[in-house]
């Protein structure tokens, strides 16, 4: 990645499409819009969060980096962002979280019950609103993506014997739970470029998606709660295995592994059970190791876009991957 005199912003990242943006939010109300009291004061719960519109940022910059923007572009990202939200929503509801982005989560301020089923409504919504814009390919690319994410969530609830869960299993997990809808997103927004385009572009955001999604692994070790809306240590508290951990644990002692099993071996374990399997992570290297690997996905990701010819867009997703490797939240 190139050096920045600056930090890089999300918000400076997106100005090339800011205005598609807010053409996305807009149409993510009229998607999601019921006439069903209990289904439009969810939406507007989730639609006063707003969240950062990653995804369909890359959508609408790979767009305009194959020189193929049109306004069925703003549709295609607000159904990337509804399955994006779906995902969410259901995750929340799985892992019983209270926060999401600092704000209650759906689960908390209503039901779980309640959480599931919007879920689906947010997912089917995405899935009406692609079939009635008459294209198979998106379609197929969607398809294809939530088939991913659902069986990369099923990989998550199996990852549970830290001492036994390898680097590999962990690379499957995250290419197929996160890396692979960021991928879709860009592939989706050069559906219609030439070949060759199209799968610069879904590459750049499978790699993306893995810096990102191991960035975000980082976070949880190293990051406030008033930082990234959670509290620091949740994974572990939840028993989820991510790649600090992983690298970590061939360094340990027996004595420090020991307090590993211990802390998945208890329901809910303490603060200080915590703080100290997340010290011993810190000591053995494995934050510094997560992060290397981060940063090695994104000069991948940016080596993929070296054939696109230049523009703001361009420019502006090579800066998408320092603000994925280097943001704090």
């Amino acid at each position: 990645m190139r050096s920045q005199l600056a930090p890089i912003t999300l918000a400076g990242i997106q100005q090339p499409v800011r205005l598609d943006l807010d053409a996305v939010f807009e149409e993510l109300g009229r998607i999601v819009r019921s006439d069903f009291p209990m289904i439009e004061d969810v939406n507007t719960h989730l639609l006063r969060i707003r969240g950062k519109l990653f995804r369909p940022t890359l959508l609408l910059l790979s767009a305009r980096a194959a020189d193929r923007m049109g306004p069925r572009k703003v549709t295609l990202g607000a159904c990337v962002e509804l399955i994006h939200v779906a995902t969410l929503v259901h995750d929340d509801s799985v892992d019983h979280s209270p926060l999401r982005r600092g704000q209650p989560t759906v689960n908390a301020l209503f039901s779980h019950q309640i959480a599931v089923i919007m879920g689906d409504y947010l997912y089917s919504r995405a899935m009406i609103e692609l079939v009635k814009l008459g294209d198979l390919d998106p379609l197929r690319i969607m398809s294809r993506v939530t088939n991913e994410m659902t069986v990369g969530e099923m990989r998550e609830l199996e990852a549970y014997d830290a001492l036994d869960f390898s680097e590999a299993a962990y690379t499957h997990l995250i290419q197929a739970k996160t890396a692979s809808l960021i991928s879709g997103a860009c592939e989706v927004g050069a559906v219609d470029a030439p070949a060759e385009q199209r799968q610069m572009l879904r590459r750049y955001g499978m790699l993306l998606g893995m810096a990102f999604q191991i960035t975000d692994d980082v976070l949880d070790y190293t990051e406030s709660e008033q930082m990234t809306g959670k509290p620091s240590g949740l994974d572990l508290k939840e028993h989820k295995i991510t790649l600090p951990l992983i690298a970590a644990l061939g360094r340990m002692s027996d004595a420090e592994r020991a307090r590993v099993a211990a802390l998945m071996a208890t329901s809910e374990p303490g603060d200080d059970l915590v703080a100290e399997v997340l010290g011993i992570v810190h000591e053995r290297g494995g934050v510094e190791t997560a992060r290397a690997q981060a940063h090695a996905y994104a000069d991948q990701a940016e080596a993929a876009l070296e054939r696109l010819p230049a523009s703001l867009a361009r420019d502006a997703l090579i800066d998408g991957l320092t603000y994925a490797v280097e943001r704090r939240s």
